[in-house]
C-alpha cells in the first residue's frame, strides 16, 4: 500500500516538473522581452527633446545635413509602419501571404473536416477519449495553420531566390535609360511567380493612382520579408530626397546576395547541429515501433493503463520542450 501511494506521488511530481518546464520554456522569454523594453523606454523618456530651430540656423544648415534628416524621418516612418504590420498579422494575412485563393469560410470548414476525421481515428484503434479529445483539436486548431505557415514560407523562399536577379534586371533598365513603371513592367512580365505576379500588382496600382514607392510598402505586406523592406526603403528614400536609384539599387542588390550567401554559410554550419537534434527527437519513436513489431505487448502497460498514459504525457512535454530548446538554439537569423 505504501509502494503505491509513494509512486502515485512520484508521478505527480513528474507531471508537475513536466508542466513548470514547459511553462518556464514558454513564458521566460515573454518576460524577458517585456522587462528589455520597459529597461529601452526608460532610457528613451529620460532623453531631452531638442531644441526648435531658427530661421538663420535652418537657412546656414548644410544640404548634406538636412538629406540625413529625412533620411532618417523616413527610416523612422518605416519601422513603426512595420511595427503596425507585424500587430495586424491574423489568419486573412497569413492566408494572403500563403498566396492560396481560400475564403476564411472555407478554412474553418476545412479545419473542422480535418479535426473530425483525427478524432475518429484513434477512436477506431479504441484509445483513451482525451486522446480523442486532444487529436480533434490538434486537427482543428494546430495542423491547418502550419500548413498555411509552411505554404507561407515556401512561397516566400522562392521569392527570396529571384528576387535579387529581379532587382538586377530593374537596374540594367534603369541604366538603359528606362523609367521605373517600364523596368517593373518587364519583371512582372518575365519573371515567374511569386515574383512576377507581386511586380505585377506593383504595375497595375499605378494605374489607379498608386505610386511606387506605396506599392512597394504593398509588396512588404504581402511578403514580408527583410529585403523587400530593404527595396521599400530605397524607393521611399528616393522618392523623398531624390539620387541616383540605380546606383541605389545596385549596391541593394549587393547586399541581397551577400545575404544569401550568408544564410547559406549558416545554414551549412548549423547543418550537423539539425541532424543531431532530429536524430535524437526521432529515436524514441523509433524504438517504440521497433519493439511494436518485435514484442507488441510489451508496451501495452503504456497505451491501455493510468499510470502509464501519465508517463507517456509526461514524456511528450519533456519531448516537446528539449526540441523547442534545440530547435531556438540553432536557429539563426539575419
Amino acid at each position: 500500500m505504501f509502494g503505491q501511494d509513494l509512486s502515485q506521488i512520484a508521478f505527480v511530481f513528474m507531471v508537475a516538473i513536466a508542466v513548470g518546464g514547459m511553462a518556464l520554456a514558454i513564458f521566460f522569454p515573454l518576460f524577458a522581452n517585456s522587462s528589455a523594453s520597459k529597461r529601452i523606454q526608460a532610457v528613451t523618456s529620460s532623453t531631452k527633446m531638442p531644441a526648435r530651430q531658427t530661421l538663420r540656423s535652418r537657412l546656414m544648415e548644410d544640404p548634406k545635413d538636412t538629406r540625413r534628416k529625412q533620411i532618417q524621418e523616413s527610416l523612422n516612418a518605416l519601422g513603426e509602419r512595420e511595427k503596425q504590420r507585424k500587430k495586424k498579422l491574423n489568419l486573412r494575412t497569413l492566408i494572403a501571404q500563403a498566396g492560396i485563393d481560400l475564403s476564411i469560410r472555407m478554412f474553418w470548414l476545412w479545419s473542422l473536416v480535418l479535426g473530425i476525421i483525427m478524432a475518429i481515428v484513434p477512436f477506431v484503434f479504441a484509445l483513451p477519449w482525451y486522446v480523442c479529445v486532444g487529436c480533434g483539436i490538434v486537427g482543428f486548431l494546430g495542423l491547418p495553420r502550419w500548413f498555411i505557415k509552411f505554404l507561407r514560407t515556401r512561397r516566400q523562399n522562392v521569392f527570396l531566390n529571384d528576387f535579387a536577379d529581379a532587382i538586377d534586371v530593374m537596374v540594367r533598365g534603369l541604366k538603359s535609360g528606362l523609367p521605373v513603371t517600364d523596368a517593373m513592367k518587364i519583371i512582372a512580365n518575365e519573371s515567374g511567380p511569386p515574383v512576377g505576379p507581386e511586380f505585377n500588382e506593383v504595375v497595375e496600382g499605378q494605374r489607379i493612382g498608386i505610386s511606387v514607392d506605396q506599392g512597394i510598402e504593398r509588396m512588404v505586406e504581402r511578403i514580408p520579408l527583410a529585403e523587400v523592406n530593404f527595396l521599400a526603403i530605397v524607393m521611399a528614400i528616393q522618392a523623398k530626397t531624390g539620387g541616383n536609384l540605380s546606383e541605389a539599387l545596385n549596391n541593394l542588390s549587393k547586399v541581397l546576395r551577400d545575404r544569401k550567401k550568408m544564410k547559406a554559410k549558416i545554414r551549412s554550419m548549423s547543418q550537423e547541429a539539425k541532424s543531431s537534434a532530429a536524430i535524437i527527437g526521432s529515436l524514441p519513436f523509433i524504438i517504440m515501433a521497433a519493439l511494436s513489431v518485435l514484442n507488441p505487448e510489451y508496451l501495452n502497460p503504456l497505451l491501455y493503463t493510468t499510470v502509464g498514459n501519465i508517463m507517456l504525457g509526461t514524456c511528450a512535454v519533456w519531448m516537446t520542450t528539449g526540441i523547442l530548446v534545440m530547435r531556438k538554439m540553432i536557429n539563426f537569423e539575419i
